[in-house]
């Protein structure tokens, strides 16, 4: 076949009896066709989704759902294991960034944007959970939302929860960004943001891209400044977490505070 030609082959599978898809014929690409094995394939993920929801599906059946809107026409079976041959999991896939993202065969403007949909509305449903809530009746929620918008990231991010006299949450912004392992933070900043905000009390956040929370001396030497700016000024600083990617480590809990 020369390099004009309208069609479009892929590899057979070696047995019909390994897979519940049928065999990979030509795609006429001009005409738009899709062939009715991946149609069916289609079709039968998203029955699968809808009876049993996204616990009866493995992450790459998972990554093909949502695949399958931002490429209509295509088996993306393959692009869905080598996204997650490459980021490790659903989770780092969604919120890898955008340039590793389009480095991978298949993956343009259109899928990336959809992924960026996807991890901004994780991150606002969660946040919904602790926003104007009470920080310790929530605490579960405030961990599970500093583990959606921190644990996957490939960078350090430095994050401070603001509370009122009553604990309730009324701010959570993001101070500070920076590389694989450090980001730079100000104490000065962060306690002149906590009255700009009338704020009572914080709690430090930031993630260690590693996986590993354990805090190194720069991170106890920071929280340790910031405690003391705060109480200066009579802001309590309530704890910092450090988020890996499966667990947190807490500055309260291990006795850094």
């Amino acid at each position: 076949m020369t390099e004009h030609s309208e069609f479009q082959f892929a590899e057979m599978p070696q047995s019909l009896f390994e897979t519940d898809e049928a065999p990979i014929v030509p795609i006429d690409m001009k005409a738009g066709k899709m062939p009715s094995y991946i149609k069916d394939h289609r079709q039968r993920l998203r029955a699968r989704f809808n009876e049993g929801g996204a616990q009866a599906m493995p992450d790459y059946e998972l990554l093909e759902l949502l695949l399958f809107r931002s490429i209509p026409r295509r088996d993306v079976k393959p692009i869905a294991r080598e996204l997650l041959e490459i980021f490790g999991d659903f989770n780092r896939v969604v919120t890898a960034p955008a340039d590793r993202l389009r480095a991978v065969a298949g993956i343009g403007d259109t899928v990336i944007t959809d992924l960026k949909i996807i991890e901004a509305a994780a991150h606002r449903m969660a946040r919904s959970k602790v926003i104007q809530r009470h920080v310790i009746s929530s605490w579960d929620a405030v961990l599970d939302y500093c583990h959606t918008t921190m644990a996957h990231r490939d960078t350090e991010q430095f994050r401070v929860l603001f509370l009122d006299r009553k604990n309730v949450l009324i701010a959570d912004e993001e101070q500070a960004k920076g590389t694989v392992d450090h980001v730079p933070v100000y104490p000065r900043e962060v306690v002149k943001r906590a009255l700009e905000l009338n704020a009572s009390a914080l709690i430090l956040v930031h993630n260690h891209p590693s996986g590993d929370p354990t805090p190194s001396d720069s991170d106890i030497q920071m929280t340790a400044q910031v405690n003391d700016a705060a109480k200066a000024l009579g802001i309590a600083l309530h704890d910092h977490l450090i988020i890996g990617k499966s667990t947190e480590l807490s500055f309260r809990s291990e006795g850094y505070l």
